[in-house]
């Protein structure tokens, strides 16, 4: 009888089963590990790399270390498929740049830079913030309103005080703010198809550029309350512009050649424009239609004047022959749009530009005979034969001429980039101010402070004297 003992330390069927596998899970390990990794063989990859990790882990149990050892993470991250380290994650050195030495700026960020700085002088923003152009008042004009409340007698200017330069071709005219508290705002309009205002008493600075015309701007007047603009372009239009926001109000399309604008004195919603035409059109603002039209057998039309009280209009134009000089001023009834005269000058010279005596029933107009002549604008508006302007030159410009604020002093520019000043009363030449190189074609006075002129030039440079 055989008896069956089952020892302790006997291994059973199952156990030596498990050994029989383990020895044949080595043969295969070791096999992997002769096997060459093909770039396409995943699953053989996958699996040689669980084997190995297992042998790993066993291993490591056998030596008492964690699988977290650096060994072991060193021996792992070689079996790892590669990564690029991360550029952002190293430490950037510090760029020092030797004393004396500029550091280099690319040629993008200088032209960049360099656009800023022009959109911020052109818009008038300071540090980011937009500048309140009629808000802001000059403390120079302020002192001289408080100290002298009535006007004070106007004086010659004798030194330099400021030169605004900007634009980029000939300036046509300059002009003061008719506003004695916004005095200090000087308007100007150029050939380059912008109209700027300037601080034209203590900075010089460009406080905006108004870009509304795609043509030379070829005349600029300040409304009466001084919070509006009227241009006259060679783009065949005329312009109502917001000095503030610089936004256009009113477009008026007069189908030619705008040369010159001119509010209605007393309802500054009215105004006029000439040109390269035989007619003038009187527009209304508040509907943008033309409500009156003066028609006159001329060319062009050069100046455009009103006398005292709105009724009559006088035009300057070129219509001038050798045989006769009618139609080169013409006054009109404003209501009625019918000629009042024809024969108001005499001699065969074009008047480039006419202005209107403060205080008196006068007006002058530039000729091109190299003289101011003085007319009544008193119907029949007669000429004053005894007095005239002389001493400056013309010579086919567009030069001119102006009033002091109380009438005394009556001043002109020249081809010969000379201002010239004239005693009213007796036409006797005062001074003469070489103020430019080219030729000077506008000469403002300001309406406050007594003896301060700007004046601009062919070459697109402002001066303020004083």
């Amino acid at each position: 009888m055989t008896t069956l003992v089952a020892y302790e330390d006997s291994e059973s069927e199952d156990e030596r089963l498990d050994q029989k596998e383990g020895a044949g899970s080595g043969k295969k390990a070791k096999d992997c590990h002769s096997l060459p990794l093909m770039p396409n063989s995943d699953s053989t990859l996958s699996e040689c790399h669980q084997i190995v990790s297992r042998e790993d882990a066993t291993s490591s149990q056998k030596q008492g270390c964690s699988l977290s050892s650096p060994a072991a993470l060193q021996k792992k991250a070689t079996l790892l498929p590669y990564s690029p380290p991360n550029v952002s994650d190293k430490p950037k050195r510090p760029c020092t740049v030797p004393p004396g030495v500029r550091p280099y700026i690319p040629k993008r960020q200088r032209l960049v830079t360099a656009s800023a700085a022009k959109e911020e002088n052109l818009t008038g923003s300071v540090h980011g913030k937009d500048v309140h152009i009629l808000s802001a008042v000059s403390q120079k004009v302020k002192l001289h309103l408080a100290h002298t409340p009535a006007p004070a007698a106007a004086r010659i200017p004798k030194k330099l005080l400021l030169s605004l330069q900007g634009h980029q071709g000939p300036v046509n005219t300059v002009q003061w703010c008719p506003v004695a508290q916004r005095s200090h705002l000087l308007l100007s309009a150029s050939m380059d198809k912008t109209f700027k205002v300037w601080d034209g008493a203590e900075s010089g600075r460009c406080l905006r550029v108004y870009t509304c015309h795609s043509g030379a701007v070829r005349d600029a007047r300040w409304s009466p309350c001084g919070r509006q603009l009227l241009t006259g372009s060679f783009d065949n239009t005329a312009v109502v512009t917001d000095v503030e926001t610089g936004q256009r109000i009113v477009k008026a399309d007069n189908q030619f050649k705008v040369m010159c604008v001119v509010s209605h004195p007393v309802n500054s919603e009215v105004f006029l424009c000439g040109g390269y035409s035989s007619v003038v059109n009187a527009w209304d603002s508040r509907c943008c239609k033309v409500v009156k039209v003066y028609k006159a057998a001329i060319q062009q039309t050069l100046d455009i004047l009103f006398l005292r009280g709105g009724l009559d209009v006088i035009t300057s134009s070129d219509c001038v022959s050798r045989d006769s000089a009618d139609r080169t001023l013409i006054a009109w009834d404003f209501h009625t749009g019918a000629k009042v005269s024809n024969q108001i000058y005499h001699e065969r010279y074009t008047c480039p530009s006419l202005a209107l005596h403060p205080q008196e029933d006068s007006f002058v107009a530039q000729t091109n005979g190299n003289y101011v002549a003085l007319f009544s604008s008193q119907r029949p508006y007669r000429m004053n034969k005894r007095r005239r302007y002389e001493g400056h030159k013309v010579e086919g410009y567009a030069v001119r001429c102006e009033f002091s604020q109380d009438g005394t002093i009556l001043v002109s520019g020249s081809s010969t980039g000379s201002a010239h000043f004239y005693d009213y009363q007796n036409g006797r030449p005062l001074r003469s101010l070489q103020a430019h190189s080219q030729p000077c074609l506008c000469v403002s006075q300001h309406p406050v402070l007594p003896a301060v002129s700007a004046t601009c030039d062919w070459a697109g440079e402002i001066k303020v004297w004083h």
